[in-house]
């Protein structure tokens, strides 16, 4: 029996396929797997107008043997089989594929047949765990069966062999386990029936293996004795591995939310139930199936960079990416679902995907909808949607204030903060439609705490107005507003850092006259607090408080905490403001003291300096000396 070489580039490409295409050994048994489903499938598209197929659906099925003693894996079919010439054409020839033929003359005919393997190098994956791989393959409509045989790239060989059924035997002799690579794995039980359920699953047919059980032995009638320890006796039982209908192809109507809800625990490994299940049946330019979850709570390692962002995707219900990244945008990434689609294009090792149109088609789609549901869930099921901003808002506010803000318009709606004025989370929609008339900004605050924040000087004084604050406590949440500017019309005003606007007109003269009466006061306490401050200033937004501190160039405090924290060794010092309520009686003494006793006012400039550090949050920078001030001046 001569041995052939192969027709394409010989070991160099085989090598190629086998070392660089695929990244997992695992594959192979997918690879084979959707080989026999294909073949199940031309013979099945064939008994449609050919009875002498004698086969109906439920007679096809793909078969896995293991022999432990020989080291022998096998996968069987009963599909259309190879002649001598297509196991030429086929497996001779790296890179053809008899599918993709097959599919080709079917559009012609524009027939809808889904077929998965196009590119006819998934069988060579075999050899990745094989030193021999041996196919036995009779066609339908022929007598005689033919024997492919091959060790890798030095070629292999083609020989009449006895078959009696039709079909295809894919007989894998696996390589000897190393010290690095235990091959023999694939020959147990457990590992096969993990394999099918995570690649082929939902393969169209029954994929089956002969499974060591066991049972209680029977005992006789006349000897059974209830003192004795039961006896157990192994068998075999061909079982079925795969469960062939996916619960996403599958109409809404026939599938309960307890069986949704069952595939996400079980697919995902949640024993927490999710939020909201979106089935998605598409048609059209590009038609896919898909089935989203939204988790009722953030995985452990959900904010770090180990993380996996992506959906499932399958191609004719066989897996193709764990993690497809593309289909999802990143600040959508909690999103866990499987999309199954045959319109993408795969590269030739089908874990990758070519980045095209319909992926792009599908991503958009996707996106739309998530956004669609969380606007549902936000206005029908209140609490559910708090449920999941608490786990999830932080994504979304990171969302809008990456790329340059290029998604707010997307993500702006399904922000919430807090409402100090209402006392629970509400949207940005929410507030401004609560707004009084008059009222023209949409104000909020950001810091540690919501606690900490009702304590602010500039917050009294809105209160007073009847005006509501949206209060900020995450680390993203005072660029968000820089971000968005403004919504609905309305800018956005940070308490501790922007002009309130409330002053009527009337205030502001009185203000101008009040600031010229303060002239020399206030060049008396940038003299008096010189490198710590950058002037001193009169506001009407103190409410009771006779003084605060607020940063000087538009950038917050909480900014400047922020970007020490993000880099120790570069901080960004904000040059602080202080301003003054000259209606305070604390004020007044000041002002009093600056003409008459230099000295002492110097003492209580820097007692209201501090008492200005301390409501903005800021360490005083000699707690010490701050003492002793304090008990002089008592």
């Amino acid at each position: 029996m001569a041995k052939k070489q192969f027709k394409a580039e010989s070991k160099r490409l085989l090598d190629m396929m086998i070392n660089s295409i695929y990244t997992h050994q695992e594959i192979f048994l997918r690879e084979l797997i959707s080989n026999a489903s294909d073949a199940i499938d031309k013979l099945a598209y064939l008994s449609l107008t050919d009875q002498n197929v004698g086969l109906n659906r439920e007679d096809f099925a793909i078969e896995l043997r293991v022999d432990k003693k020989l080291g022998l894996l096998t996968v069987c079919d009963n599909g259309i089989g190879m002649s001598k010439d297509e196991m030429e054409q086929n497996l001779g020839t790296i890179a053809k594929s008899g599918s993709l033929q097959f599919k080709q003359e079917l559009d012609k005919d524009q027939t809808d047949v889904d077929i998965i393997g196009q590119f006819g190098v998934g069988f060579y994956s075999a050899f990745m765990v094989a030193d021999t791989v041996t196919v036995l393959s009779k066609k339908y409509g022929e007598e005689e069966a033919w024997m492919w045989q091959s060790s890798g790239a030095d070629g292999y060989s083609i020989s009449p062999c006895e078959k009696t059924t039709v079909g295809t035997e894919v007989i894998l002799k696996l390589k000897a386990d190393t010290d690095d690579e235990k091959f023999s794995r694939f020959l147990e039980q457990y590992e096969l029936q993990n394999l099918v359920k995570k690649y082929s699953d939902y393969i169209r047919y029954p994929i089956r293996m002969e499974m060591e059980k066991s049972r209680r032995k029977e005992v006789p009638e006349g000897e059974k004795d209830e003192e004795k320890e039961p006896q157990w006796e192994s068998y075999t039982e061909l079982c079925t591995l795969n469960s062939m209908i996916p619960v996403w192809m599958r109409a809404k109507k026939d599938v309960s939310d307890e069986e949704y809800d069952g595939f996400y625990k079980d697919k995902f490994f949640d024993y927490e139930k999710p939020l909201a299940h979106l089935p998605i049946s598409v048609e059209g330019a590009v038609t896919y199936k898909a089935l989203l979850y939204i988790p009722a709570k953030a995985p452990y390692d959900f904010y770090t960079k180990d993380y996996k962002k992506g959906l499932q995707l399958y191609s004719s219900g066989v897996m193709i990416m764990e993690h497809c990244e593309d289909l999802i945008p990143d600040y959508f990434r909690f999103v866990r679902g499987v999309v199954d689609t045959a319109d993408l294009s795969l590269n030739i090792s089908r874990e990758l995907l070519q980045h095209n149109r319909q992926l792009s088609i599908i991503s958009s789609n996707l996106e739309k909808k998530i956004r669609q549901e969380l606007l549902s869930m936000q206005k029908d099921r209140r609490e559910d949607y708090e449920k999941f901003f608490a786990a999830f808002g932080r994504q979304l506010k990171y969302g809008i204030v990456n790329e340059y803000g290029m998604h707010k318009e997307a993500l702006q709606d399904l922000l919430l903060f807090w409402s100090a004025g209402k006392q629970k989370p509400v949207s940005l929609k929410e507030y401004v439609e609560a707004m009084p008339e008059e009222q023209k900004h949409i104000y909020f605050a950001a810091g540690e705490s919501n606690a900490r924040l009702a304590q602010l000087p500039q917050y009294q004084r809105l209160q007073q107005k009847g005006y509501d604050v949206l209060f900020m406590t995450e680390e993203v949440d005072e660029f968000v507003p820089r971000t968005l500017m403004n919504y609905m019309e309305k800018d956005f005003r940070n308490l501790a850092t922007d002009d309130l606007d409330l002053s009527t007109e009337e205030e502001k003269k009185a203000a101008e006259a009040a600031t010229a009466d303060w002239k020399e006061g206030l060049e008396f306490l940038k003299t008096t607090l010189e490198g710590k401050i950058a002037r001193a200033e009169l506001s009407a937004d103190l409410g009771s408080h006779p003084v605060c501190l607020v940063p000087e160039g538009g950038m917050s405090f909480e900014m400047e905490k922020y970007f020490k924290r993000m880099n120790p060794d570069m901080p960004i010092p904000m040059e602080k403001v202080l301003q003054l309520n000259p209606e305070h009686p604390a004020v007044q003494k000041l002002k009093t003291l600056i003409s008459g006793e230099p000295e002492r006012a110097k003492q209580y400039a820097e007692l209201l300096y501090a008492q200005g550090l301390i409501l903005a949050d800021l360490p005083i920078e000699d707690p010490q000396a701050y003492t002793e001030l304090v008990c002089s001046l008592l």
